[in-house]
């Protein structure tokens, strides 16, 4: 029996078919592919021009793919809530360790108090001073 189940790859946002056993998560290729790009051949899983094998036998199971294995052979961090259905892939070490090297921060667009939005892209090559403040 497969159930609804939301898939977060950074920030897209998928509800995809899966299928629950023994607390992992079992979702048709199809909806892996929709949601994170990655396709399973014979090669390994592949997005564009990129294959990772894979070694790790436990990722097909069912003919499905097994989230979590396939989390750990893309070097990536997930959190699973099996309850809430719902598991969230986080960005490889390496891809946030080269975003980190290249010293550049992401682009965030915020308001200011009157409610005008700044991009931080608009201030590119100038050092910028970024004050957050919380109440909690």
């Amino acid at each position: 029996m497969t159930t609804p189940f939301t898939l977060i790859d950074e920030t897209r946002v998928t509800r995809v078919d899966a299928k629950m056993d023994d607390g992992r998560v079992l979702v048709d290729p199809g909806g892996v592919e929709r949601a994170t790009g990655w396709v399973r051949k014979p090669e390994g899983l592949c997005r564009d021009e990129v294959c990772v094998p894979v070694r790790n036998a436990g990722l097909d199971r069912d003919g499905r793919i097994d989230l979590e294995v396939m989390a750990q052979t893309l070097h990536r961090p997930i959190a699973v809530d099996t309850g809430e259905g719902a598991a969230a892939l986080g960005t490889s070490a390496v891809d946030r360790g080269n975003l980190l090297a290249s010293l550049e921060a992401p682009d965030i667009t915020l308001p200011d108090l009157d409610g005008r939005t700044h991009s931080l892209s608009e201030h590119r090559g100038k050092k910028v001073l970024l004050v957050v403040y919380a109440s909690w």
